[in-house]
């Protein structure tokens, strides 16, 4: 993907430090960026799931809603495609709106992935891990649950020419298999991510979701495939859950996978589902009982949730939420936001996790996480 001009490279750049509301995305496979932008400060604030219920937007969802992270889907007043129907709509928006654009940086950044850069990795941060570790693996081993899900974040300053839009196009051409997004309201903050997970797609009456779990990093340009039984059982798992909702749900419904997947320079395990929907003004419905999925939560659902909550020692906000693009009409498009960053300022906040069942060794989860992290910290 190319940088748009310089002018609309300031504007997206603003737009993240206004209280405007806007995404903007790029599916995978695709050389497309889309914008969603909403010409109102009031965000659409919504209090439970099946809210969503006949509802059109981009949707960031958290992985547990509160007071201080709702539930936030962004009014599509324009959604528009490729870079030249965008560089009039923003034109058009900053004429509408000047109070909305804040001053930006003279200089911007030229796009590479090979800029010098290094990322603030401590001793600290692995205590924080191991201890966390402990407190999961012990209700493990005693069979209280048959997957948790142990996430982490890690806090980063952002070089000093740090440009949202332009990390955005870095991630964009290095992880063609994922979908990219740019994400910016006042409710929610600027999330930036890279996710391979998604969680309810399709339009009219075909629909899809994936079970995705096990992780290995690639062999340089050879994926693996030989996968440990701690990953097969995590997939299962998984899969399990996926496959009893969708029956709720769906009709003649189909599998694919287990399969390897590649997701940058890692690989998954994963498995498609396709399904019928008679009628898809409740897509609302199917993502409560969908979120979160086993993949960031674990088994059993509702008791590894409140688990997770009481134990994990941070607050994920909206990483392992969902995101994307809601429309019960035409084609749905939502994923579940991984390897995400959430950017405050010159800082920035990076997530990720791992499935721990009662086989998992330290050190493997802990390398799971690092290698996840990487995907983020490339495109820094």
């Amino acid at each position: 993907m190319i940088l748009p001009s310089i002018s609309i490279h300031k504007l997206i750049d603003s737009l993240t430090r206004s209280k405007a509301s806007f995404a903007l995305y790029r599916q995978p496979w695709t050389d497309e960026p889309i914008l969603i932008l909403q010409e109102s400060r009031e965000a659409h604030i919504l209090n439970d799931l099946t809210d969503l219920n006949g509802k059109q937007g981009f949707l960031i969802a958290p992985f547990k809603q509160t007071e201080q992270h709702p539930i936030v889907l962004i009014r599509p007043d324009h959604r528009v495609c490729e870079w030249e129907a965008i560089s009039e709509t923003l034109d058009q928006f900053a004429k509408a709106h000047p109070e909305e654009i804040p001053a930006s940086p003279n200089e911007l950044p030229l796009v590479s992935a090979n800029q010098a850069f290094q990322p603030d990795l401590s001793e600290k941060d692995k205590e924080t891990y191991e201890e966390a570790f402990k407190r999961f693996i012990g209700p493990l081993q005693q069979n209280t649950f048959q997957k948790l899900v142990l996430s982490r974040c890690i806090h980063q300053d952002l070089p000093e020419d740090f440009s949202p839009l332009s990390a955005f196009v870095n991630a964009c051409n290095n992880y063609p298999r994922m979908m990219i997004s740019l994400c910016h309201t006042p409710e929610t903050g600027t999330w930036l991510g890279s996710t391979p997970e998604i969680i309810l797609s399709g339009h009219d009456t075909q629909w899809h979701t994936v079970s995705l779990a096990g992780t290995m990093p690639m062999q340089g340009d050879v994926m693996p495939t030989e996968w440990s039984e701690k990953n097969q059982r995590e997939q299962a798992f998984v899969s399990d859950y996926i496959r009893k909702t969708v029956k709720q749900f769906g009709s003649k419904i189909t599998e694919k996978g287990p399969y390897t997947a590649r997701a940058g320079e890692l690989v998954h395990l994963k498995t498609d589902f396709n399904f019928q929907l008679k009628d898809a003004s409740n897509l609302g419905n199917i993502l409560k009982e969908l979120h979160p999925t086993p993949a960031v939560c674990g088994l059993p659902k509702q008791e590894a949730y409140t688990f997770i909550e009481e134990n994990e020692g941070f607050d994920r906000n909206y990483y392992a939420g969902i995101i994307g693009w809601l429309d019960p009409q035409e084609d749905t498009s939502l994923y579940v936001n991984l390897r995400c960053m959430k950017i405050k300022g010159k800082k920035s906040i990076l997530y990720a996790g791992g499935g721990i069942l009662p086989s998992s060794t330290l050190e493997t989860e802990w390398e799971e996480t690092q290698q996840k992290l990487k995907t983020m910290l490339k495109i820094l």
